[in-house]
C-alpha cells in the first residue's frame, strides 16, 4: 500500500538524497549545490538547494543559520519566479518558527505557503504546509480546531500512499489521544506508524513513533525498562541521523519515564540534559517543559516548597507567553502531584500532558 518514504524537500540536483541521509551529509551536499548554482546565475536550483540547506541548519539546531537560509532560498525562488519553491521556502520558515515557538509567525508563513502551493500546482508543499497548519494548532493544545484537519490530512496521505504523511498524521492524531487520556488508542496509532515508517524504511518517523509508544507504555502500564528500551532504539536513530531536536525531546521523555518510575535523580539528570540541549538550540517549548520536569524531581528530592512554587508559577507564565493553551493545566497538575497551593493558577485537572 505504502512505497518507500522520500523526502520532497531535497529537490533539484538533491533529489538522489535519502530520507534518511545524515544531515551533516545534507548540509554539505546541499551546501555545494547552492554554491554552483549561484556562480551559474541559476536562482531556481539556487533556492531549491537553499531550501536543504535551511532545513539541515533547522534539523540540526542551528536556528540562526537556518533562518538566513529558508530566506535566502524564497529570495531566489521569487527572483526566479518559481511559485512552488517560493512556497517551500515559505514552509520552511513556518516550520522554523513553529520550533522556536513564534506560533503566530508560523501560522501566517504556513498559510501563505499553502496558498502558493495550491497556486502553484504543487500539491505536496501544500500538504505539507497543511500539515504544518495543523501541527502547530495541536502544539498550542487547539484539539478541536485541528483534529478534522489531522484526519483530512490522514485520509489524504492513506489515499496517495504516501508513508512519510501517513506517519506524521497517525502520531499527531495519537499524541491528542495520549493527551487526552485514551491511552490504548494512542499506543494503536503509535504502533500503526511505526510499522508503517518501518516499512517504509522513514527512520526519523519511525523514532517519533517509537518515543511515543514508550510514553504510553510508561505512564499506561508503568512498564519503565520496556519504555527506556524504546527510548533506546529511537536515541540510536538520532544520533546516527543527527536529529537535534528529536534526540532532545527522547531525553526529555526518558526523563519522564524515570520521574514516573521514582526515579527522581536520574530523571534530573535527563532534564538537565534536554534542557541544555534545547536552550542550545534556542527552542522555547522544549526549555519550558525540560524546566517543568526538572522542577518536580527537584521537589521529590527535597527542593524548598516556596522555591518550587515560585518556579511552577514562573513556568506558568512562560509557557503562557509561548502560546501553549495547555499551559495552566500542566503546572495545575504539577501543583497537585507536589501538595503545593496553586495560588489561583490551577484550572480543570487533566491528564497530565507530554510532548
Amino acid at each position: 500500500m505504502y512505497g518507500k518514504a522520500f523526502a520532497p524537500e531535497y529537490q533539484g540536483a538533491l533529489t538522489t538524497l535519502s530520507v534518511n541521509s545524515s544531515l551533516t551529509d545534507v548540509l554539505a551536499a546541499g551546501t555545494e549545490q547552492l554554491r554552483a548554482a549561484e556562480r551559474a546565475g541559476k536562482p531556481g536550483e539556487a533556492a531549491r538547494s537553499g531550501l536543504a540547506v535551511a532545513e539541515a541548519h533547522r534539523r540540526l539546531g542551528r536556528v540562526e543559520d537556518a533562518d538566513r537560509a529558508w530566506k535566502a532560498s524564497y529570495r531566489a525562488a521569487r527572483q526566479a519566479s518559481d511559485v512552488p519553491a517560493m512556497a517551500w521556502a515559505l514552509w520552511s520558515g513556518g516550520t522554523l518558527a513553529r520550533q522556536r515557538g513564534a506560533f503566530r509567525l508560523a501560522r501566517r508563513l504556513l498559510q501563505l505557503a499553502a496558498d502558493l502551493g495550491e497556486r502553484g500546482g504543487d500539491i505536496v508543499v501544500r500538504g505539507y504546509s497543511l500539515a504544518g497548519l495543523a501541527e502547530t494548532g495541536r502544539i498550542q493544545g487547539d484539539y478541536e480546531a485541528v483534529g478534522r484537519l489531522h484526519e483530512q490530512l490522514l485520509a489524504e496521505a492513506r489515499r496517495r500512499g504516501e508513508a512519510r504523511h501517513t506517519v506524521w498524521a497517525l502520531e499527531g492524531i495519537a499524541q491528542m489521544h495520549r493527551n487526552t487520556g485514551d491511552y490504548d488508542t494512542a499506543y494503536a496509532l503509535f504502533e500503526e506508524s511505526a510499522e508503517i515508517a518501518a516499512r517504509a524504511d522513514d527512520r526519523r518517523g519511525h523514532a517519533w513513533a517509537l518515543r511515543g509508544m514508550a510514553d504510553v507504555v510508561s505512564v499506561r502500564d508503568g512498564d519503565t525498562e520496556r519504555a527506556l528500551a524504546l527510548l533506546s532504539e529511537a536515541e540510536a536513530t538520532c544520533r546516527a541521523m543527527r536529529l537535534s531536536s528529536a534526540l532532545a525531546y527522547n531525553h526529555k521523555m526518558r526523563g519522564n519515564v524515570l520521574y514516573r518510575a521514582g526515579r527522581y535523580a536520574e530523571a534530573r539528570a535527563l532534564y538537565e540534559q534536554a534542557l541544555a540541549e534545547f536552550r542550545e538550540m534556542s527552542e522555547p517549548r522544549g526549555e519550558a517543559l525540560s524546566r517543568l520536569g526538572l522542577a518536580k524531581s527537584l521537589a521529590r528530592l527535597g527542593r524548598d516548597r516556596a522555591e518550587t512554587a515560585a518556579e511552577l508559577a514562573e513556568l506558568a507564565g512562560a509557557l503562557e507567553r509561548i502560546g501553549l493553551q495547555h499551559a495552566r493545566k500542566m503546572v495545575a497538575h504539577a501543583y497537585d502531584e507536589l501538595g503545593i497551593p496553586d495560588a489561583g493558577v490551577a484550572e480543570a485537572r487533566p491528564a497530565e500532558v507530554t510532548r
